[in-house]
């Protein structure tokens, strides 16, 4: 059940990094969601090794939504660098 209610959430900070940074992504639902549950766990490694979260406890809302974006950030540098070829 904890994985199915991660994915939840992930997709739900997923839609708000989108909404944050708008703009045509290659992917749809599904890496929303993905990039939404990897944001929300890169915020929480962060976190724990910075000291704010205890090991075990989730990112705060707003940790994972920032993880997102900057996961969706990268996502899109890496894409748009590998779509664009020499002399075009």
């Amino acid at each position: 059940m904890d994985i199915i209610w991660m994915l939840v959430i992930g997709l739900i900070i997923g839609a708000i990094a989108k909404l944050l940074m708008p703009g045509s992504d290659p992917g749809g639902f599904i890496i929303t969601a993905l990039i939404g549950v990897a944001g929300s766990m890169v915020a929480g490694m962060i976190g724990r090794s910075a000291g704010w979260y205890r090991p075990g406890e989730p990112a705060g809302f707003i940790a994972a939504v920032i993880g997102a974006v900057a996961l969706l950030a990268v996502y899109r540098a890496v894409i748009v660098r590998g779509n664009t070829r020499p002399g075009h």
